[in-house]
């Protein structure tokens, strides 16, 4: 029999909003693989960059000597401390957008 285990505090992380055009294939394997394992879209993507981001040895290394080196410029933000600002370079709806819906 196996435990029910759920992550404290999971439902705390802060979200920044992440606008990209993705190809239209990758979108319906995500909703597919949302609809298959009975996740929202946006946990579906999380998950997914986080596995790719750790399999990535070289950007793993450059992500630790960074954190080890205190030289590096304060100008540069951790990526959730990034807000979103609207641009002029408005995107048409029609291009396929990822989207927080369930």
């Amino acid at each position: 029999m196996s435990k029910f285990k759920i992550e404290h505090g999971a439902s705390k992380v802060n979200l920044v909003l992440l606008k990209t055009n993705i190809e239209d294939t990758i979108s319906q394997d995500i909703d597919l693989l949302a609809s298959w394992s009975n996740n929202e879209r946006r946990f579906v993507i999380n998950e997914l960059l986080r596995f790719a981001l750790a399999q990535e040895e070289d950007f793993q290394k450059h992500k630790a000597s960074s954190v080890v080196n205190p030289a590096r410029p304060a100008s540069i933000a951790k990526p959730s401390t990034l807000t979103a600002k609207p641009t002029s370079d408005a995107v048409p709806k029609s291009d396929s957008l990822v989207s927080t819906r369930a």
